[in-house]
């Protein structure tokens, strides 16, 4: 039996538990630091906070991470990877992957979603539903593309970026690590780190 274990009961981690049980895995539950006040996620069980998780990976064949923010999902991460844990790609079956791109360790695409050919993503990457990224985007570890939003050809996205709900980003684009993109906002010029950016054009 494979049991897939996610940490962070959000709602989030509904989505990815979906995902995982309409591909391979045969039992998924949660851990959560607010256990046990918090015991169940919907229908999936809350077992323990990341310590428990941690004491009983033994048990699991592979863990994800379903934490939006992107930092703290990042160090959660980084924990895990020095436990040695299996991090698998968690790809809702009706995602569009080209075979000849690249879902690195840890990522989660969700319903929806194209990635096309000679796109690289980083581990621990949530592609959200219905997002759609272009040929040849290189997109570094744990960064968000939120639902509906567009990536052209050629952009980059660096670690911890973070691009809103129905936003576009034009072809070549680079996007600064740990930068926003607003909701909806039109990216035509490149965005530097740790800066956020709205409206059209974005600015």
């Amino acid at each position: 039996m494979k049991r897939l274990a996610i940490l962070g009961a959000s709602g989030h981690g509904k989505v990815v538990a979906e995902a995982a049980e309409l591909s391979d895995w045969d039992e998924v539950v949660f851990f959560d630091d607010a256990w046990p006040k918090i015991s169940a996620n919907s229908v999936w069980p809350v077992l323990g906070n990341t310590e428990d998780l941690l004491n009983s990976l033994n048990e699991f064949s592979g863990v994800a991470v379903a934490i939006g923010n992107n930092s703290i999902r990042l160090k959660k991460l980084n924990l895990l990877c020095e436990q040695g844990v299996a991090l698998p790609a968690i790809i809702h079956p009706n995602a569009v992957i080209s075979r000849y791109a690249t879902i690195g360790d840890g990522s989660v695409v969700c319903a929806g979603v194209v990635v096309s050919a000679d796109t690289k993503i980083g581990a621990g990457a949530i592609l959200n539903t219905g997002c759609s990224i272009d040929h040849d985007c290189l997109l570094a570890e744990a960064v968000h593309i939120s639902p509906g939003a567009r990536l052209a050809g050629g952009t980059k996205v660096e670690v911890c970026a973070w691009v809103g709900i129905g936003a576009v980003v034009r072809q070549l684009i680079s996007i600064g690590a740990y930068s926003v993109v607003g909701a909806g906002a039109a990216v035509v010029k490149d965005v530097p780190e740790r800066t956020t950016v709205v409206g059209i054009p974005a600015q």
